[in-house]
């Protein structure tokens, strides 16, 4: 892909022009024809984005996100293992999570490989831990191999409570019994959970003080792929840095992920204790070339880089990179859903510290939290589905994860009655989450949950929702939106607008191509007073709006 915006300008104006002329020819030849097709319309904000895709002010560049950049094709490493010859069995009472794991271990010994899974449904007592790199979970197909679940985190690992007190389970919003993540995470997170302190969760986390400085770096904007540093002797095409930004007393850097302006600048900053524990701001992102003191990423950088801010590229906990999960069902044990905070773990796929990670043909049924991304960044979720009796968070998406793509994805109606006190969300975004997608998707239950703390650059586009979920989030954690929102060819099956219709409520978002829709059940208003600087386009249309997918569009620049 060329980095200049000059030539995706002129790629995506000359896409944009044969769109135009085969529309005339159309008309032309079959007047009729052309008078009952809807005419498509293109937006005057994705005009503007072609002319300056990486520093749009309502539009954020993700053509870049998920696995590998955004690449279409997944890995298909060689066979290494079969549970089976580690004795996983069918018999429906025999534990098959060790014989598993084993397998797994085997993969990771040998320096990765796939661990097949042949069709059946395996019984597990404990939980499946990917914690080597390049090692691939892979079974006949979702609809042929499930891997059946009897017992939750809670019973498997003990109690893991919040960090803010109280009587909250963090297994409402962490941890998977298919759990992706480095082997030096995990055994820090169960050691402190067994401990009942806090665990580590993210890049560096609450021992952010043991990372190296790898470098400064020098003032840049938003877009730039190349940074100048101070010192560039360690570091190579290839490999894994963390970009840091901290904050400065005046908060001028969450000022700057909410748009900057008067509106950010007279927000009360100081008492969102929840929202600035999750400062400094960290990006994982693997460089793509070194010429002298020339440093450039893979992707642009998300925000600014200036000098208050104390930029630095670092070190971090080693990730688990090249690693999925295919062609399964986890199944738990039928329960009833937890009163809200309180679920028991009977969570499905996690992924934690993880890059360029992926799952494909993946089905999660009876859970109470479906897929994780927990400080996770450039991951793909594809053909994945939460089913069953109902979810609190089917995907979730926290700790500063950023860059990740879940595309065809499905939310299934619950099979069960809501019990009282439990709460739904859907395709939650948080913690300074950023220039994550989620792409052609059928949500027949939930919202677009944007979860408090600041998530800022993330993208919906292109799906179907019976908006019938709540948003939460504490008030500790500050807004529920930072700036460059996009919501793009939406359709909204109930006619709600919250959380979906967003120009009144995101500054500087953008809301293109959604159906009518009007105010009922949980109301918001803004963060930030004054104007929001949003967008709103094509309101009252959807399936005539082109590009009518935008992070396809933005891959096609």
């Amino acid at each position: 892909m060329g980095m200049g915006h000059a030539d995706i300008s002129r790629r995506g104006l000359l896409g944009g022009a044969v769109s135009v002329a085969a529309a005339a020819t159309v008309g032309t030849a079959t007047p009729a024809a052309a008078f009952a097709r809807p005419r498509d319309e293109v937006p005057v904000l994705w005009r503007e984005f072609v002319r300056s895709p990486f520093a749009h002010p309502q539009i954020p560049y993700i053509g870049r996100a998920g696995r590998r950049g955004g690449a279409a094709c997944l890995p298909h490493p060689p066979v290494v293992a079969d549970v089976t010859a580690y004795g996983a069995v069918t018999d429906g009472t025999t534990d098959s999570a060790p014989a598993i794991n084993r397998a797994i271990a085997a993969a990771g010994r040998a320096g990765g490989g796939t661990v097949l899974v042949p069709p059946g449904t395996f019984r597990i007592d404990g939980l499946i831990r990917i914690g080597y790199d390049n090692v691939v979970l892979r079974g006949a197909g979702s609809d042929r191999t499930t891997l059946y679940a009897t017992k939750n985190l809670t019973e498997l690992i003990g109690v893991y409570g919040s960090r803010y007190g109280g009587d909250k389970s963090a297994w409402s919003w962490a941890g998977g019994l298919i759990w992706l993540a480095p082997t030096a995470r995990w055994d820090s997170l169960v050691a402190a959970v067994r401990a009942k302190a806090w665990p580590f969760e993210g890049w560096t986390g609450n021992r952010r003080d043991e990372w190296q400085t790898l470098t400064t770096v020098a003032p840049a904007r938003q877009g730039s792929w190349t940074v100048t540093v101070a010192d560039a002797r360690r570091l190579r095409p290839g490999r894994l840095v963390l970009l840091r930004l901290a904050d400065d007393a005046g908060h001028t850097l969450l000022e700057h992920m909410s748009g900057g302006g008067p509106g950010p600048e007279a927000y009360r900053w100081d008492d969102k204790t929840k929202l600035t524990s999750y400062v400094p701001y960290e990006w994982p992102a693997r460089i793509a070339r070194v010429a002298g003191r020339k440093v450039t990423f893979e992707r642009p950088l998300p925000l600014d880089v200036r000098p208050e801010w104390d930029p630095r590229l670092t070190t971090h906990v080693p990730a688990l990179t090249g690693a999925g999960v295919e062609g399964l069902t986890l199944q738990a044990i039928e329960t009833p859903q937890s009163p809200h905070l309180l679920d028991k773990g009977y969570n499905g796929v996690v992924f934690q510290c993880a890059y360029d990670c992926w799952a494909d043909d993946v089905v999660v049924r009876h859970v109470d939290n479906g897929f994780g991304l927990v400080a996770a960044s450039s991951c793909t979720l594809r053909h994945t589905r939460v089913t069953g009796r109902g979810s609190h968070h089917p995907y979730f998406c926290r700790e500063g994860s950023h860059d990740n793509l879940i595309e065809d994805f499905t939310i299934e109606q619950r099979t069960v009655p809501a019990p009282p006190d439990t709460q739904l969300h859907g395709i939650n975004v948080e913690g300074l989450s950023s220039y994550n997608v989620w792409s052609r998707g059928e949500m027949q239950m939930g919202t677009f949950d944007s979860h408090r703390g600041l998530p800022f650059a993330n993208v919906r586009t292109d799906i179907t929702v019976n908006n019938n979920g709540r948003h939460g989030g504490d008030a500790s954690a500050g807004p529920l939106f930072g700036a460059r929102f996009s919501h793009w060819n939406i359709r909204v099956t109930n006619g709600r607008a919250g959380l979906m219709k967003i120009d009144g409520l995101a500054p500087c978002s953008a809301t293109v191509g959604l159906n009518v829709v009007s105010e009922f059940d949980q109301i918001d208003v803004p963060d930030f007073t004054g104007d929001l600087h949003s967008r709103l386009e094509l309101y009252g249309t959807t399936d005539v709006v082109r590009p009518r997918n935008l992070y396809e569009a933005q891959r096609e620049l």
